[in-house]
C-alpha cells in the first residue's frame, strides 16, 4: 500500500453507542468532508481523509487533524476555512487562524 503524503482526521464525534451527538458534528463536519475530498484532490494533493469519533476538544469543533504534521485544527466550519489549511500546507506551514495545536 502507498501511503499518502498527508491524512486529515475529521472529527465527527461518534461515541460508543455509534450516535453522533458532539460539537463538531453539529456545527457541520459532516459536510466538510466532501469538499476536502474533492479540493484535495482538484489541487492534486496526495491525501487521505477519514472521519472519527470524538477528539474530546467539543469546545473547538469541528477539529481536524492533519498527519504526518500532527496539526491540529479548530473552529474548521466553513470551505473558506478548509481552503486557508489547504493554501497553508500547500505552502508548507500551518495554518496559524485555526491551528489549536501542533
Amino acid at each position: 500500500m502507498k501511503k499518502p503524503a498527508y491524512h486529515f482526521l475529521v472529527c465527527n464525534s461518534f461515541r460508543m453507542a455509534g450516535d453522533a451527538q458532539g460539537a463538531c458534528n453539529k456545527k457541520g463536519a459532516p459536510s466538510l468532508l466532501q469538499y476536502l475530498m474533492e479540493e484535495s484532490s482538484d489541487r492534486g494533493l496526495d491525501v487521505a481523509v477519514s472521519t472519527t469519533g470524538c477528539l474530546n476538544i467539543c469546545s473547538q469543533g469541528p477539529i481536524i487533524v492533519v498527519h504526518p504534521n500532527n496539526y491540529w485544527y479548530g473552529e474548521v466550519e466553513t470551505e473558506e476555512a478548509i481552503d486557508e489549511i489547504l493554501d497553508a500546507l500547500e505552502e508548507g506551514q500551518a495554518c496559524e487562524k485555526y491551528l489549536i495545536s501542533e
